[in-house]
């Protein structure tokens, strides 16, 4: 059996040319469906680990997914905002433990800024109950202070005590800037493979201060807020959404009902994991059609293979003649030609893996920065080998028809010589 696959693998370097196409053909493939599979995996990995430890999460009234992303995920925008009497009347529900207010709608350089208080810090948890540390700095305590994310602060550049220019809106460029009244950064949290990363913080009376004198997403007047007066008396008009974790987790239905029935305002209360179902099953079908396509790919280059091994052939005629010759039984030329549509295999697996994790590692900080999404480098999943082994079980297929063909080859068909 080696001696066959050694003879294989000589058969290969003799048509380099040829082998190098069919093995890039391969091994593009193979990265497609890995790399399919790989962001599918991670992309869940990372939303699930977002958050943990909250049981509800209430906004305006909206979709449960749009609720979910805007909120936890700082994908697009709230439909309305929430009163403060309002928030502080379901706060204050014998069944509620904490509570975390977030007010979003601000930007800095294309990272989102969010309005809390110091609860956030506290009772915050992602990835199985992991709590906010901080690298530098410590969490905001006066109503100029700002805590950066890991990412933010890496990619922007900045320290403690540098100032932050805060600007309306949450595009990557904006011409109506809070330059009068400058944040000033206090800590700089940990990385948590989170949208945490992008995000830059400030306490909600840092909100309500800077938008003193703005009307319509345009300013009126100056106030000299940040100037003397701490605000820290002064309570925000109006909130995006917030978190909420309960004495017992028993009591979540109920307080969904006393939520989505409040009377004061229309309100949206979702529990994060069903949420988190539902729009698993809005992109279950886009994950559906792009492993699909990824397959039909890793198809055609097992086809190109098919195509390769077929052509050569003909011109290889006289050499499995030649094999036969000196005692090669038919069965061997076989295994011949199906050894090299296996090697062909393996090398385009190997090689498509190598190129897998090449993109992931140049890859991922475009991923953190721009999509929050932080993809993890180890071995290949259980998911992933499985999927590696039907490529190598196809290959291994694929390789029967060229081979019964050279098997049908008889000793004086291959030494006849064609005009």
């Amino acid at each position: 059996m080696m001696s066959i696959l050694g003879l294989a693998i000589k058969s290969l370097r003799n048509r380099r040319f040829t082998v190098m196409v069919t093995l890039t053909s391969i091994a593009l493939s193979v990265t497609l469906l890995l790399g399919v599979e790989r962001i599918r995996h991670e992309t869940r990995n990372s939303f699930t680990s977002t958050i943990s430890g909250t049981d509800l999460i209430i906004g305006a009234r909206s979709g449960p997914v749009q609720l979910l992303l805007y909120s936890v995920f700082h994908i697009g925008n709230a439909t309305n905002n929430i009163e403060w009497h309002s928030y502080r009347d379901i706060a204050d529900n014998p069944a509620v433990r904490w509570t975390i207010p977030l007010s979003l709608g601000d930007s800095h350089q294309g990272y989102r800024v969010l309005g809390t208080n110091q609860d956030y810090f506290e009772y915050f948890r992602f990835a199985r109950d992991r709590g906010l540390e901080f690298a530098a700095g410590q969490a905001f305590e006066d109503v100029t202070d700002a805590v950066l994310g890991a990412e933010a602060a890496e990619k922007l550049g900045y320290s403690l005590s540098d100032p932050v220019v805060i600007a309306h809106g949450a595009g990557d460029v904006s011409f109506m800037e809070h330059d009068d009244k400058p944040f000033r950064v206090a800590g700089i949290l940990k990385r948590t493979g989170t949208p945490v990363d992008q995000t830059i913080h400030v306490r909600l009376e840092g909100i309500n201060a800077i938008h003193k004198g703005w009307q319509g997403g345009a300013q009126v007047h100056q106030d000299d807020l940040f100037g003397g007066d701490s605000h820290d008396d002064e309570a925000p008009g109006k909130i995006t959404a917030f978190l909420v974790g309960l004495r017992s987790r028993g009591t979540a239905v109920g307080m969904l009902r006393t939520v989505n029935d409040y009377p004061g305002e229309p309100l949206t209360a979702i529990m994060p994991g069903v949420a988190l179902q539902e729009l698993w099953r809005l992109i279950a079908v886009a994950e559906r059609a792009l492993l699909a396509i990824a397959a039909f790919v890793v198809i055609v280059g097992l086809s190109g293979m098919l195509t390769a091994l077929l052509t050569s052939l003909n011109e290889r005629r006289r050499e499995m003649a030649i094999l036969r010759s000196v005692g090669a039984r038919p069965i061997h030329v076989m295994a011949l030609i199906m050894g090299e549509a296996v090697t062909l295999t393996l090398a385009g697996v190997l090689a498509g893996l190598a190129l897998l994790y090449g993109i992931l590692a140049l890859g991922r900080p475009l991923l953190e920065s721009r999509l929050g999404l932080y993809i993890t480098i180890g071995p290949p999943t259980g998911y992933e080998m499985t999927l590696i082994m039907l490529v190598i079980v196809a290959g291994t297929i694929t390789g029967l028809v060229p081979g019964y063909r050279i098997y049908r080859y008889s000793l004086a068909d291959g030494m006849t010589v064609r005009i």
